[in-house]
C-alpha cells in the first residue's frame, strides 16, 4: 500500500511517516497542496492520501476536490485540528472517504487506513461471477468492472460510493438502518462519525437523482435510515 502524506508541518508528517513505514507502508510525503497534486497526477501507484486541511495556497479540502476532477478513485482520509461539524461535512461532501480529527493517536490513524484499503480493494465483499451485475429499472452495477450506469450512461463513483449503492441495490426496497449501512460497508470495528452514512447518501442523491431535494430512488425511511426502491 502506497500512501501520500500532506502535511506542511515536518514533525507531524514524519511522525506518520515513521509509523507507516513500520507498519508496512511505503509513503511519499507533501507539504504543499501543489506539491500534492503534482505528486498524484504522475504517480499511478498511490493508493490513500492523508490530507491536512489547514495549508498555506492551496488548502486540503481544495487538494481533495481536485484528486477527485481527476477521476482517480484513491481513498482520500482528511485530517484537521477543526473539529466542527460543518468541516467533517465538508470534506465528506467534496468526496473525502473519511475524517480523522488532530490530536490523533497513530494506532486509530493506521486503523482507520487499514479498514479503507480492505473496503476499496473489495476484500470484504465476496463476488459471483454468476451475479456480477445488479440490474434496478435503468441502473445498472457492474461488480466486476466496478462500474455503474443509469441506462447508457456511466455515473462516476468514488470507490466508497460505489460499495454504498452496491448495498443498497443488493437489497432493494428494504429499509436499512444507519448502523447496518455502516457495519456492512465501513465495517464493525469503525469507530468514525456516524455522519458518514447521512453525507454518503447527500453525495449519491446529488449523483442518481434528478431532483436529490425530493429524491425518488435513494429515500429516506424516516427515524430509521433508508433504502433504494426499485
Amino acid at each position: 500500500m502506497k500512501i501520500l502524506i500532506l502535511d506542511d508541518e515536518p514533525a507531524i508528517s514524519g511522525f506518520v511517516e515513521i509509523n507507516l513505514k513500520r507498519a508496512d507502508c511505503e509513503t511519499v510525503t507533501a507539504s504543499t497542496g501543489e506539491e500534492a497534486l503534482s505528486i498524484v497526477e504522475n504517480d499511478p501507484d498511490i493508493d490513500i492520501a492523508l490530507l491536512d486541511v489547514m495549508l498555506p495556497g492551496i488548502d486540503g479540502f481544495e487538494v481533495c476536490r481536485r484528486i477527485r476532477a481527476m477521476g482517480r478513485n484513491i481513498g482520500i482520509i482528511m485530517l484537521s485540528a477543526k473539529a466542527q461539524e460543518m468541516d467533517k461535512v465538508t470534506g465528506l461532501m467534496i468526496g473525502a472517504d473519511d475524517y480523522v480529527p488532530k490530536p490523533f493517536s497513530i494506532t486509530e490513524l493506521i486503523a482507520r487506513i487499514d479498514s479503507l484499503s480492505r473496503r476499496l480493494s473489495g476484500r470484504e465483499f465476496v463476488l459471483k461471477k454468476k451475479d456480477t451485475e445488479i440490474v434496478c429499472g435503468e441502473f445498472r452495477l457492474n461488480k466486476e468492472s466496478r462500474q455503474f450506469f443509469r441506462g447508457k450512461k456511466e455515473i462516476t463513483l468514488t470507490q466508497l460510493e460505489f460499495l454504498v449503492m452496491q448495498y443498497f441495490m443488493s437489497n432493494r426496497n428494504k429499509a436499512i438502518s444507519r448502523d447496518e449501512l455502516l457495519d456492512a460497508v465501513w465495517g464493525s470495528s469503525y469507530f468514525g462519525d456516524a455522519k458518514i452514512v447521512d453525507v454518503n447518501v447527500r453525495r449519491l442523491r446529488i449523483k442518481v437523482e434528478d431532483d436529490p431535494a425530493d429524491p425518488k430512488h435513494l429515500v429516506a425511511v424516516w427515524g430509521f435510515g433508508y433504502k433504494w426502491v426499485g
